[in-house]
């Protein structure tokens, strides 16, 4: 028996070596990168950022302020502060009284793109600085000038008097790829030169209404901002500017702005010394799994109009309040956040085609793109609610018919206002007396009459969109009438 058992054995043990080495010899190996050559290449051309900022110096006479006469004496000792009464002191050189100061600001990074001395940073980098100061790999040392800054995107391109610099080629973020290998030089800290690698995270990481960031597990540090962030071909494909953090250092997370969108503002700031963005007037609200199914789209996907401005691009279109955009001139909107962005890059007098989800199925309207920023009006508080009269119904409300006033103030052309609620299904889902109820469905309210047919008439095992205004915003609610 035992050598029967010997013999299983072994056979079973010559199946495995066989086995393993085949197995391995399938599964590609992948090797960790060695950056050092790369590091060599490009370090030269990235530049550390320090500014100065005019600050107001008072000078301290007799004591030091906020301190007791003994530690003052310390200080003056000890710190070179002259000692009234002692002949022979060095003399210091003291700021006269309120009159303005240089004062260091902040460092950060930045890479230079053209060898004539333009360099890409972050707008956070040098927004408020009196000089901006440009260190080069060699110590040379320049005063820069601001070209523009775009706070939206947090890019900015400053120019040294300089010439034949190195420069950084330019990669395509687009071509980016979950976990493939990129490295951050810059000056973390002040301390310049610093590299620290990592693999991408994740793409398009919205954390802005116009950057779609690349998310890195790279130590990026305050210091850093600006500086470049580099695929293994030595190409920029980021600018590291934000890292998530709850101590104010690294945390294993950290986000740059892809190249292709940081150039397509540069490019403007250089020419324009400003970024001109589209704007069609506009406020979006988001769009979830269920608005997405109870206005029968089945899946989220667009963005949902929350607003129009009064008189703006969108409404002289015919863009409506409620409706989704899933199409801007050309391009698929697939989430709120991908509007701005799209329209932003719209040269300002486009004649757009944007097709739009209304009522069940999709309209395409034609809208002019102008320029400028969207200039929403601020919400106002709804009027008093009249908790007398009104009626009640299956979605558990009070309603009456809105006032002319009403309409016109919240750009309405009919609805009607909630007066009171009970523990029905509209409350539970946080509508509040003021509100006006103007859609339900696919059907516009007209008042209270028509309100109460329909609602009586709605399959109670069903979620239905209920469109509710509320100052200057349209929600959109799926509700159940019980």
């Amino acid at each position: 028996m035992k050598k029967y058992l010997i013999a299983i054995l072994a056979i079973f043990s010559l199946g495995q070596l066989s086995f393993i080495p085949s197995a391995f010899a399938e599964t590609p190996r992948v090797s960790i990168p060695d950056f050092a050559d790369l590091v060599e290449r490009a370090s030269p051309a990235v530049v550390n950022i320090r500014t100065t900022e005019k600050v107001a110096v008072q000078q301290a006479q007799g004591g030091i302020p906020g301190l007791p006469d003994d530690q003052a004496e310390f200080f003056r000792r000890f710190f070179g502060v002259p000692i009234p009464g002692i002949p022979n002191q060095p003399k210091q050189s003291q700021p006269n009284s309120g009159k303005p100061q240089e004062a260091d600001r902040g460092v950060g990074s930045g890479f230079i793109i053209d060898s004539n001395g333009l360099v890409l940073t972050n707008a956070h980098v040098v927004e408020g600085a009196t000089t901006i100061y440009v260190t080069l790999t060699d110590k040379r040392e320049f005063k820069a000038k601001l070209l523009g800054m775009d706070k939206r995107t947090d890019v900015a391109v400053v120019k040294i008097d300089a010439r034949d610099l190195p420069k950084l080629p330019l990669g395509d973020s687009s071509r980016v790829r979950v976990g493939e290998w990129v490295l951050a030089i810059g000056s973390p800290f002040g301390l310049e030169n610093t590299v620290t690698a990592g693999i991408v995270s994740a793409k398009s990481r919205d954390t802005g209404d116009y950057l779609p960031f690349i998310q890195t597990d790279v130590a990026v540090n305050p210091g850093n901002s600006g500086g470049p962030l580099l695929n293994t071909a030595g190409q920029v494909i980021g600018i590291n500017s934000q890292i998530f953090s709850r101590s104010g250092g690294y945390m294993g997370i950290s986000f740059a702005i892809p190249i292709d969108e940081a150039m397509r503002v540069a490019d403007q700031l250089r020419s324009n010394g400003k970024m001109v963005r589209g704007r069609i007037g506009v406020a979006l609200g988001e769009m979830t799994k269920e608005v997405a199914e109870s206005l029968g789209l089945g899946k989220p996907r667009g963005a949902y109009v929350r607003n129009v401005e009064p008189g703006g691009p969108a409404a002289t279109g015919g863009i409506e309040s409620g409706d989704v955009i899933l199409n801007f001139n050309g391009r698929d909107i697939a989430k709120s956040t991908d509007l701005p962005r799209v329209v932003g890059d719209t040269k300002p007098g486009t004649s757009a085609t944007v097709q739009v989800w209304r009522k069940g199925s999709t309209k395409d309207l034609t809208v002019v793109v102008t320029d400028g920023e969207a200039a929403v009006a601020g919400a106002k508080k709804p009027e008093s609610p009249n908790s007398n009269g009104g009626s009640t119904n299956a979605f558990g409300v009070a309603v009456v018919d809105v006032s002319d006033a009403k309409k016109k103030e919240l750009n309405i052309r009919g609805g009607v206002e909630v007066t009171g609620l009970n523990e029905g299904p509209l409350a539970r889902s946080g509508v509040r007396p003021g509100d006006v109820i103007i859609r339900i469905a696919d059907a516009d309210i007209t008042g209270v009459k028509q309100f109460e047919a329909l609602v009586k008439g709605l399959d109670a095992n069903k979620a239905v969109p209920v469109f509710v205004r509320r100052a200057d915003s349209t929600l959109v609610i799926p509700v159940k009438p019980k």
